[in-house]
């Protein structure tokens, strides 16, 4: 049987802040370079949404003012999109959509932007802006070997939960500058301040994110190997700047 996957890009139009496209672009490219046919579904605003038929699930990075109308219009689907979570739908999401997973979002002002409390989650407006390169040591869910992925953060949020973090701040700042977590990773979601886009320098987290799609359609068979020499050259090129050695 042919193998296909279904990518949904939520609300594109709001939450690609960070060129989070990029991140798909990057895994149609890989999927299909293996023969598998895949497609990218973008959903907008009034669109409906059925998660039974998406096999990975994009919520990228908006400002405050677009976490706000996401949320509001997501909350009609929060029970479906909970559902298909703990079923185990892969899901990245970047940034501002990485917030909206929580609880809430705190603005300075004290004003609360609901979540979907889809995790227990939540996020505080700090003073100074989190930016600059970031490098982690990634914690993969199956307790494989650790390796590093690499990028960039831009964000004032400080956000704080008790799950597995994606991994661990080498250099940057992570969740909240402070316990040097950074994203989270729970059932099959990804959720990360790290943008740029986050696929193209990592390689090895976007064939583990196809593997997830692939076995949540059903498939299990193992991916064929890429040539990714400029992927990884990219990859080396941000751990360069930073001075921080490559770990296997």
């Amino acid at each position: 049987m042919a193998r296909t996957l279904r990518f949904v890009h939520l609300f594109p139009e709001l939450l690609n802040l960070y060129a989070d496209q990029g991140n798909l672009s990057v895994l149609m490219s890989r999927a299909k370079l293996r023969g598998i046919d895949a497609e990218i579904v973008p959903i907008k605003l009034g669109m409906k949404i059925d998660f039974d038929q998406a096999d990975f699930v994009l919520l990228g990075g908006g400002s405050d003012r677009e976490q706000a109308i996401v949320g509001k219009e997501l909350l009609a689907y929060r029970q479906d999109f909970l559902n298909a979570i703990d079923g185990g739908l892969p899901l990245l999401a970047v940034c501002g959509g990485y917030q909206l997973l929580g609880e809430y979002y705190e603005l300075p002002t004290g004003e609360k932007v609901p979540g979907l409390h889809l995790l227990e989650m939540t996020t505080r407006a700090g003073g100074q802006r989190l930016i600059g390169n970031i490098a982690i040591e990634w914690i993969k869910s199956d307790q494989g070997p650790k390796k590093t992925l690499v990028g960039f953060e831009n964000h004032g949020g400080r956000t704080i939960h008790d799950y597995p973090p994606l991994g661990t701040v080498v250099k940057g700042y992570g969740n909240n500058g402070v316990d040097r977590k950074e994203g989270v990773q729970y059932k099959g979601i990804v959720g990360t301040y790290i943008h740029g886009p986050l696929l193209p320098k990592n390689p090895h987290l976007a064939d583990y994110l196809i593997k997830n799609a692939l076995r949540y359609r059903g498939f299990t068979d193992e991916l064929d190997e890429l040539d990714d020499q400029l992927e990884w050259r990219a990859h080396q090129r941000v751990l360069d700047r930073m001075q921080v050695t490559q770990s296997h």
